[in-house]
């Protein structure tokens, strides 16, 4: 295909109404207002730092136990009534948080107890079955080379609502601007923290209600993928696991589709636990809360760019030296945050947040390239399912070391909670490093004969067969 007829296509594939609401989905589902200010705004409601990192081990256990039954359900009965069912559920999950009363600690921690069972669910419902439905519908209209360029865009987009989510959700949590607002403005109302602390979740809650009307508006491909796997008994739970279990043995006769799976799960269960306490480093390495939604809108912007340098990557090097980079940016940043260098610490967290961006892409971009259309949703469930295992694992680990520390202590003050929290970063490079090393053995013992490609026949072996 010539370069013109190729950018051609490309604006034709951006311009099909399914793909222009998978990345409004996405961009909508992952808006969330309140994630500058996420460790600290359980917090301020009255939970402890243990409760956060139990509450957020059980959300990663929710998504573990439904992350693949869910795509399954999308391959068997279609992938647009579970991204409905997503929507429905993040709906909930805000209206829990947008409620949850305060001077309780007993029933608010069932009310987040609740928004995390809930929230999960949303992650395992959404995931695979909006990659799968745009996927297949770039098939259906002959454009499946477009996918690069889709996941781009969506990529790109995404961040850019991120961006827009992280600053205003932080100015909206400060009741000290907002006040500084409204006396520009005129006005005599004045905003307390206790009224402050809900503004993102119903900014979010909107948010809500938009990729609800976003799911409702997209249409399965004509015809649906999904017919080739329904069973001739129709929609049954049966059904759905003796998909999953397909779906898992093809995965496991697939090296290359395994590998991806496992290079993704080394980077993402490690750097999203620091992400996840990056405003507890932040206020380790000397930087004002105030300051929180601008780093975070700030290092939203690689979402902008990265995902073009990655397609590149991904069309012009092999799938070993994309891997390579990965590490040593990796590597850089954990070792670089261990540190907690005033304010210069930021950089190497900014380097863990670029490699979230790139693998994101590396790992959608490979595995829809080799996954079965009929069982595409179910494949990348196992995708999040590992992901979501992983950062589980980590999570309750990290409650459990808190925990006894604190045990230990028959008065445990800030400095000792600030000094389990530095040990703990301290400990994650080697952490990493370990199973690098780990890996990359599984990688040479398990690599597949002509790398990806190989992958690809095994694939069309395996349809041909069918």
């Amino acid at each position: 295909m010539k370069p013109g007829a190729e950018e051609r296509g490309g604006r034709e594939a951006l311009a099909i109404p399914n793909i222009r609401r998978f990345i409004a989905f996405r961009v909508c589902f992952n808006a969330r207002f309140y994630y500058p200010v996420f460790a600290i705004l359980f917090l301020d409601f009255g939970l402890s730092l243990e409760q956060f990192a139990l509450l957020n081990a059980v959300w990663a256990v929710a998504i573990v136990l439904l992350e693949v039954p869910s795509g399954a359900l999308a391959d068997i009965i279609g992938r647009r009534r579970l991204l409905i069912g997503a929507a429905w559920l993040m709906v909930a999950e805000m209206a829990l948080l947008c409620l949850a009363p305060r001077g309780n600690p007993t029933l608010l921690f069932f009310f987040f107890l609740g928004n995390r069972i809930l929230s999960g669910a949303a992650e395992a419902a959404a995931s695979g079955a909006d990659e799968a439905l745009a996927y297949d519908t770039l098939i259906h209209a002959g454009r499946p080379e477009a996918w690069g360029l889709v996941l781009e865009r969506q990529i790109r987009y995404q961040a850019i609502g991120f961006i827009a989510a992280m600053t205003v959700g932080a100015a909206v949590y400060d009741p000290d601007l907002l006040n500084r607002v409204l006396a520009w403005c005129g006005s005599s109302l004045r905003v307390d923290q206790a009224q402050a602390l809900r503004f993102p979740l119903f900014l979010t809650l909107i948010m809500a209600l938009a990729t609800l009307g976003q799911a409702l508006a997209m249409r399965e491909p004509s015809p649906p993928a999904t017919i080739e796997a329904t069973p001739a008994e129709g929609p049954t739970l049966g059904a759905a696991f003796a998909l999953t279990f397909r779906a898992g043995r093809w995965i496991l006769r697939t090296p290359f589709a395994l590998t991806v799976i496992l290079a993704g799960l080394l980077f993402d269960h490690i750097i999203r636990l620091v992400i996840t306490l990056n405003s507890q480093y932040l206020r380790q390495i000397a930087l004002p809360e105030a300051a929180f939604g601008i780093i975070a809108a700030g290092f939203s912007l690689f979402g902008v760019f990265i995902p073009r340098l990655a397609r590149g990557m991904a069309e012009h090097h092999p799938p070993v030296f994309n891997f390579g980079l990965l590490v040593l940016l990796s590597a850089a940043g954990l070792f670089g945050t261990a540190w907690f260098i005033p304010i210069w610490g930021l950089i190497p967290l900014a380097l863990l947040y670029s490699v979230m961006v790139f693998n994101q892409f590396f790992t959608s971009h490979y595995l829809n390239q080799v996954a079965p259309s009929a069982e595409r949703a179910t494949v990348l469930s196992f995708k999040g399912l590992s992901y979501n295992m992983g950062y589980g694992l980590v999570g309750i680990a990290y409650a459990l070391v808190l925990g006894y520390c604190r045990g230990i202590t028959a008065n445990p003050t800030a400095d000792v909670v600030a000094q389990v929290f530095w040990l703990s970063f301290q400990a994650l490079p080697w952490y990493f490093l370990a199973i690098v090393v780990l890996f990359c053995g599984y990688a040479c013992r398990h690599r597949p004969a002509g790398g990806q490609m190989a992958a690809k026949e095994s694939n069309d072996d395996e349809n041909d067969a069918r």
